[in-house]
Order: structure tokens, then sequence, then C-alpha cells
């Protein structure tokens, strides 16, 4: 199987639409050319060729006429193509490579929605120069353009073998980062929708105002936010770290306000310090930002929640 994209200078919307291919089909040839024999012959043409037929594997964009946008109007670049096609096969194979899970076709689709949601449509964006993905020269699409080799690899290489070479492997560095983006958002996405159940079923304290999640690592924070409105705080355990800690929970997805703070009087605060204004023994810290705080014991924790909950004038 041959994967073709153009040659010069890449993006990241076909380093993504070549690297979902490639984890699909890895033992595949990736050619970077322009040649129209060479994109003609082969199983795929991303980004070149000025077709776009996902039943032939051509997923070019920049042809007269192209208009294709999703269903909010956000257009298509290569990477979005492909990933409309493959991206939920995509998603299959990484979550049972990297998750050990077989996903139904349905759950699949849904998570490739969401990585296309939060991920691939900014870099087709960034693509057709509607938006960057990230305040500055640091969002993703640019991060992946830093791979390109600059003037002073040109000048040291020149414009023969030598520097195409360095041009691939730079390319096939690229795909490698976004592979790893890849995974850690289905890993991410997989690990969430495993959680849910057992946040659901985790012990709700004080009134149903304190919730305990036994474990950190699980990803609470949606569940309790869409469907725990009495939830203040959240103690859970630190298995690795072998401590307790205390959080706020956040009032909606996309800020950093808090149902509730924890008490200013803490803010900032460590060890001792914290100890002599908690009255806990084993209290840690903590965070100036007085949305997450620390302590040894379970006891201890407990006790550092109902003071908190104490503080919120509607909760007493």
């Amino acid at each position: 199987m041959v994967i073709v994209t153009h040659g010069g200078k890449f993006h990241a919307d076909d380093a993504w639409a070549v690297a979902t291919l490639a984890v699909l089909f890895p033992d595949a040839d990736v050619v970077r050319t322009r040649d129209p024999a060479t994109v003609a012959g082969a199983d795929f043409a991303i980004d070149v060729g000025g077709i776009w037929d996902p039943a032939t594997g051509r997923f070019d964009h920049h042809q007269k006429g192209f208009s294709a946008t999703r269903q909010d109007g956000v257009p298509y670049a290569s990477a979005g193509l492909v990933w409309k096609e493959y991206g939920a096969r995509c998603v299959v194979a990484l979550a049972a490579a990297h998750a050990g899970q077989q996903l139904s076709a349905e759950t699949a689709q849904q998570i490739a929605y969401a990585i296309d949601a939060d991920i691939v449509q900014y870099l087709d964006l960034a693509d057709v120069g509607a938006a960057k993905s990230a305040p500055g020269g640091y969002g993703l699409s640019a991060v992946i353009s830093g791979f390109n080799p600059n003037w002073l690899d040109e000048q040291r290489l020149g414009y023969g073998e030598a520097a195409e070479a360095f041009r691939m492997s730079q390319f096939r560095r690229a795909m490698a980062v976004l592979v790893d983006v890849m995974v850690n958002a289905v890993k991410y996405r997989v690990g969430a929708a495993l959680a849910v159940d057992q946040v659901r079923q985790a012990q709700v304290l004080e009134d149903g105002r304190l919730l305990f999640v036994a474990n950190s690592a699980l990803p609470w924070a949606t569940v309790v936010r869409k469907e725990m409105p009495k939830v203040l705080f959240v103690i859970s355990h630190n298995l690795s770290e072998q401590r307790y800690m205390l959080h706020t929970v956040p009032a909606t997805a996309d800020t950093f306000e808090a149902r509730a703070d924890l008490p200013a009087p803490w803010a900032g605060l460590r060890g001792a310090e914290l100890a002599a204004v908690t009255g806990v023994p084993d209290a840690g810290f903590c965070h100036n930002g007085r949305f997450i705080a620390a302590a040894g014991s379970y006891a201890g924790i407990l006790a550092m929640a109902r003071q908190a909950l104490q503080s919120v004038p509607d909760a007493q």
C-alpha cells in the first residue's frame, strides 16, 4: 500500500491525515511528491491531486469548487476529511493497543467526533487560514510546522537528496508526535467513559455536599458538575502519593470558577502553617488559588472538608 502526500513544506493537516492512515496501515509506504503519475497510482492521495473522493482514497481540498464543511460550518482540510472517514477505525485500533479496550462502533464514533471537535477542526482551521489553534506560536499546528527544515537547515543541506531525506525524517517525527496526541486523546476519553459508573457510585457525605472518590486518577469533574448539583467539594485518595486531596468543583466546563472556594485563610499555606490554621496535624498544603488542598490521612482531609463547608454561607 502506498500513501502519497505532497512534497515541500508540510503542515499539521496533512501530517495528521497521513498519521491516521499509518495507524491503520502500518506497513504502508509513505511517499512525499507532487509527481502526477505517482499520485495517480497511490492507494491514498492526501492533500495533493486535486480530488476529493473517499471511495478511491482521494483526500484533497485545494481544488476549485471545494466547499465541504462540518455541520457547524467549520471547513474541512485534509486532516478532517481523512478523520471523517477513518477516525472511528483509528480510535478502535488505538483503544485496543493502548487502553486494552474493545470499543463498540457507536462508542468509537462518538470518541472520534469528540476528537474532531477538540483537535482536528483546529488543524483544518489553521490550514485554511481561518483561525489559530492557540494564541501565539505554539498551537498544535505551529508546533508541527516547526518540524519543517528552516533556512539554516536548507543552507547546510542544500536542496538535493540529503535535504529531502531530512525533510522526510522530520515529517515522520511530526507524524509520531501526532500519533501520541491521538493516543492520549483516545485513552483519556476511554478512561473517562469507564470512570462514569464509579464516580456515580462514590460515597456521598455531609448531606450530599461532599463526595469521596477512592482514586484521584478517576476523572470525576464532568459527572459531578452535570449530575450532582449539591456537591461543593470532592475528597479523593491519591494512591501514588499516599495522601488525600480536597478539590473544589468547577462551576462550568470552561472556567476556573468553582461552586465554592476553599477558605481564604488557607491560601498558600503549607505544613505547620496550614496545620496551625486548620487544627489538622497532617495538613499538607493549600494552593494559593484555593482550589485544592491535601492532608496525610482521610481523617485529616475530612476535617478540612467540614471546615470548608462551614465557611460557605449557603452551605451552613
